[in-house]
């Protein structure tokens, strides 16, 4: 069973399976695909299709699905159809100016490419840290942690979007629809997700409070 992040002799401990880190790391990989600087279109059309894609791909309801590959949202867009701008880029970059679309494309246009590199930066980080871990116990360096709490931020915020948790009473809303599943229905186990995520990043900013 998994044990948060507490901060021991200037370290930052937690312990997680390899299956339980094997869904971190997966979900981080999907992340740092989306926001690395100038994707490759060719790539995109192609999708992802790693394991959490498959067992989660169709849930209904308040989200469209919660596979983070943008295509598996608006699968019937495929070919010379222009693709829209992903909706969780704009979670995790958020506009600079609400009332001119004119001013916040152009300081876009100037800033994102470099925010794009620091966030896949330390997406690259975490998932070195936790990629390198041959038991249960992780312990991080301070700059490790950092990154991971960055990483871990911007995978729930993609996450979240997936899922349709824009508004504050969107979880309730989330929480009544999967409320009468079965155990093993994706939606369950999605939201299950979302909330594991949640739980470690809230461990992990305690542990780095001083």
């Amino acid at each position: 069973m998994a044990r948060g992040f507490k901060r021991s002799h200037g370290r930052f401990v937690a312990k997680l399976d390899a299956v339980e880190r094997g869904l971190v790391v997966g979900l981080m990989e999907q992340v740092r695909e989306l926001v690395e600087p100038e994707p490759d279109p060719a790539a995109a059309e192609t999708g992802g299709g790693d394991e959490f894609d498959r067992i989660v791909a169709g849930l209904g309801g308040i989200g469209m699905g919660v596979s983070l590959s943008a295509v598996d949202q608006a699968p019937e867009l495929s070919g010379t159809v222009p693709q829209p701008r992903d909706p969780a880029l704009d979670r995790i970059f958020p506009t600079a100016n609400r009332q001119d679309e004119q001013v916040a494309a152009e300081f876009r246009r100037l800033t994102e490419d470099g925010l794009r590199a620091r966030k896949a930066a330390n997406l690259t980080t975490a998932i070195t840290a936790l990629s390198a871990i041959e038991d249960q116990k992780i312990s991080l360096e301070q700059p490790q942690a950092l990154a991971l709490l960055l990483a871990l931020n911007d995978v729930r915020l993609v996450l979240g979007e997936r899922l349709g948790l824009r508004h504050d009473d969107d979880m309730d809303l989330l929480e009544e629809q999967v409320s009468g599943l079965e155990d093993d229905d994706p939606a369950v186990y999605a939201l299950a997700v979302y909330d594991f995520l949640t739980w470690l990043q809230e461990t992990l900013a305690h542990a780095l409070t001083p």
